[in-house]
């Protein structure tokens, strides 16, 4: 398995060494070209499917390697880098620095070593998901029936600019030596408010179920925080800040919720729920997403990251 990696890594690195240098009719990357993609704050092996332009420009359908085929999206040329050498260090230090080797959900770094036997066992999970469909009326427990529901869930499409949003506060945060300055106007609770009230305004009359997703969301981050959200960065700062049994969603602002969005397909598949619910859910977490892009120029701005005075003072290094 390593050579196959070895062969086509070197193939890929004659087309470039570091960038990607566009063709005659100004593609970057090509059909069945293996790729290194950017999706959130990490970058994970992928290959080009597909290519099309759209809309004057190239866009790229792409299947992260090891992966089930729910994760296969469209990306625009800027999600990509190519398989050299150069980009492969790349990837390992940001693997290093998210901590990847902890749980198989976030850790797709060893599984990009080994492109066929991953693709094999998705392909065989797939294959027993399917299984699964068909004897969930036969079986008591309804585990088959409850795993089905939230692999279709695991899949959370966070729009495109949102995702930059994301290596852009991955990079503010690890490279440069800043944090989000606390506390954040508006913050979480006020942004689930807004949304609350957009939604009674919208619709006339809001239904419980959204209430209550609305509720489970600010839950999960107060309770997700400090254990999966934070940089190492930032764990000082957090102590400072969450004092007295104050909510951290009542300090942190819409930086730290997106990076939730990254981590809730995990923390889902935890939970059991009918299949009904599940789509409901999912329908009112992407309408949520679109809110939040619509208003990220008043959620999200760069002017709200500040140099990181203890790191600056003490004169800590990047494990900080």
């Amino acid at each position: 398995m390593g050579s196959s990696s070895k062969e086509d890594t070197a193939s890929d690195g004659d087309t470039a060494s570091g960038g990607a240098s566009p063709s005659n009719d100004g593609r970057l990357f090509s059909e069945g070209e293996r790729v290194l993609a950017y999706h959130g704050p990490r970058v994970y092996g992928a290959k080009v499917q597909k290519v099309e332009l759209r809309k004057k420009e190239w866009k790229y359908f792409v299947h992260y390697l090891g992966w089930n085929k729910n994760w296969d999206e469209w990306v625009s040329a800027d999600r990509l880098l190519k398989h050299t050498e150069e980009n492969l260090v790349k990837q390992k230090a940001l693997d290093k620095k998210q901590g990847v080797e902890k749980g198989t959900k976030s850790g797709r770094s060893a599984q990009t070593k080994t492109r066929s036997s991953a693709d094999t066992k998705a392909e065989k999970d797939d294959t027993k998901n399917n299984a699964a469909k068909g004897k969930k009326r036969k079986n008591e427990s309804g585990n088959e029936k409850d795993n089905v529901s939230a692999e279709k869930l695991i899949k959370i499409q966070i729009p495109a600019t949102l995702k930059k949003q994301l290596v852009d506060d991955w990079e503010y945060v690890t490279q440069k030596d800043k944090v989000v300055k606390l506390p954040r106007s508006p913050n979480v609770d006020e942004i689930l408010s807004k949304y609350l009230e957009l939604k009674t305004k919208k619709d006339g009359m809001i239904t419980d179920s959204v209430g209550e997703i609305l509720k489970g969301i600010r839950c999960y981050f107060d309770k997700a925080l400090p254990v999966m959200l934070l940089y190492k960065k930032e764990r000082r700062q957090y102590q400072e800040a969450i004092v007295d049994d104050v909510s951290p969603s009542t300090v942190y602002g819409a930086e730290h919720l997106l990076r939730l969005f990254v981590k809730l397909p995990e923390l889902f598949s935890y939970v059991n729920m009918e299949e009904e619910t599940w789509s409901r859910m999912q329908q009112t977490l992407l309408d949520f997403l679109k809110f939040i892009q619509k208003n990220q120029s008043t959620f999200l701005q760069s002017s709200v990251y500040e140099s990181d005075k203890i790191s600056d003072s003490k004169g800590k290094g990047k494990d900080d």
